[in-house]
Formats: C-alpha cells, structure tokens, sequence
C-alpha cells in the first residue's frame, strides 16, 4: 500500500558528505513523522534524525551541528544531508515513516503506525 524507497547511499571518505533521500510512494497519503535511523554490525538500530509534518526535527547528539533533515510533503519525500562524516558513521540507514494515514473526505484514516525502507548502505573510510 505505501512502500519506502530510498537513495543516496555510499562509499565515501572522512570529512566528506552524502545525501539521502526517502520517497513514500501511494496517494493521498499523509506521514505525521518521517525519520531515518541507522543500524551498525553488532548494534541495536537507533534513531539518527526525524521531522514532524510541523517540521520540527529530532537528532541524536551525536550527528548534531552536522546532519540536517528537510521534507518535502508534496512529493512525501524525506533527504538527510550528512556533512562531516566519520568512520563510525558507518552503517545501513533505514527510513522509517511514522504514523501513515489516507486523506479522505471524511478527514484522515490512519493505515500504519510505522513503515520502513529496504535500507541503503553508508560506508565512511578513515
């Protein structure tokens, strides 16, 4: 019904910069909550960045001042600029889309509390 596909990952060095992008496919569809989180071997996934449909934005401390996440409603889009990236940034980043509904005439109908993405690869080398 709604599937996530995303973009943008990679290999890339130290100090340099990628942006991801996650597009939530089906009409009419209304998202309170689009976020990416990441997953390193051995690790428990946890929350990188997310936006509400209010914009406002939630980071882990330790991407702030150097991760950005922006939406694009219209396209239901999410993108996540990393700038300064470091080797431990390394991981497979996962979209996730919270609380998904279907904009009716009667108003919205929640379908799903969360979806989430295949995953793209991030690779930082030292």
């Amino acid at each position: 019904q709604v599937q996530l596909v995303e973009s943008g990952g990679g290999l890339v060095q130290a100090g340099g910069s990628l942006r991801l992008s996650c597009a939530a496919s089906g009409s009419a569809v209304t998202i309170k909550e689009m976020g990416w989180y990441r997953q390193a071997p051995g690790k428990q996934r946890e929350l990188v960045a997310s936006i509400t449909d209010g914009g406002s934005t939630n980071f882990a401390d330790s991407v702030k001042g150097r991760f950005t996440i922006s939406r694009d409603d219209a396209k239901n889009t999410v993108y996540l600029q990393m700038n300064s990236l470091k080797p431990e940034n390394t991981a497979v980043y996962y979209c996730n889309a919270h609380k998904v509904g279907i904009a009716t005439m009667f108003g919205t109908v929640n379908i799903r509390n969360d979806y989430w993405g295949q995953g793209t690869q991030v690779t930082v080398s030292s």
